[in-house]
């Protein structure tokens, strides 16, 4: 089978003037043949699910509901678990990613979820909903340049993939210390900081593409020399050597296997096969 697209979205999506990264997840799960659930898990504003309903029905596809798991125990809720079931795509809103994690981590949702990506259900979110697809989260964390010991703390996310780490409001919200300070305690992983209505695409075959107005600032710890995170107090600032960092537009690629950034234009070989050695996803 092949799996749906991951679209983590920076925030802030511009919702009417030039919706383009909602135009294009639209596009990619159908068009005026789409049916897509929106999950308001992390918002606390009872509005946002409707919202979201209305902006999407605008936009022309065939079915827009919204799913307002609350509790653990909505999650059980089969009427709800079907409407995924039959979905092309399912937008995760913004709001607080703790309260997905809690809310709907280790449920029938999240196991439905990641067999429906697996299936090649597209997934998409914005702000807490784009920290949640990965396996690492950023649960919350300080603002700042300079990474520091403690500046973050992560949680299990939903799971989708294990190549990324994804912070949100990047620039808007001076987030750079806290995505390295991730990464300084997880060098596998590559950093991705999305500025606001700004998303990846990221493809079936582990390619990504930038859609949207700002920037995706990708930070690459795989050649790391030095860090000295293990050996610090609470807040004292972290050395970090060997660190590769790329500042992507609209149009601009990355191959997440091969670690290699892709200008717009450029032609794209295939991602690297998968290795059964390395355990990604």
């Amino acid at each position: 089978m092949t799996r749906g697209y991951i679209v983590p979205i920076g925030g802030g999506i511009d919702k009417v003037k030039e919706p383009e990264v909602l135009r294009r997840f639209v596009s990619l799960c159908g068009g005026r043949k789409a049916r897509l659930v929106i999950i308001p898990t992390a918002s606390g504003d009872r509005s946002t699910g409707p919202g979201y309903e209305e902006i999407l029905l605008e936009l022309g596809v065939k079915r827009a509901v919204s799913v307002p798991f609350e509790s653990r125990t909505d999650c059980q809720r089969e009427d709800w678990l079907e409407l995924i079931r039959e979905a092309d795509g399912v937008f995760l809103t913004g709001g607080n990613q703790l309260r997905l994690g809690t809310t709907l981590g280790g449920t029938p949702v999240s196991t439905l979820l990641r067999e429906r990506n697996a299936d090649g259900m597209h997934i998409a979110g914005t702000s807490a909903g784009a920290a949640f697809v990965s396996e690492h989260m950023i649960a919350y964390g300080d603002e700042g340049a300079t990474p520091r010991r403690r500046m973050v703390t992560l949680s299990p996310g939903l799971g989708l993939t294990n190549r990324i780490i994804v912070d949100q409001h990047f620039r808007q919200r001076d987030r750079l210390g806290r995505l390295l300070t991730a990464l300084a305690y997880n060098p596998f992983a590559i950093g991705t900081g999305l500025d606001e209505d700004t998303a990846i695409f990221i493809a079936p075959d582990d390619t990504l593409e930038v859609v949207g107005s700002g920037g995706v600032t990708i930070v690459d710890a795989h050649d790391l020399e030095f860090s000295s995170v293990d050996a610090l107090k609470a807040n004292e600032p972290v050395t970090l050597i060997g660190i590769r960092l790329h500042i992507l537009v609209a149009g601009d690629g990355y191959d997440l296997h091969a670690r290699r950034a892709l200008p717009a234009g450029a032609t794209r070989p295939a991602a690297s096969a998968r290795s059964a050695r390395d355990g990604t996803r």
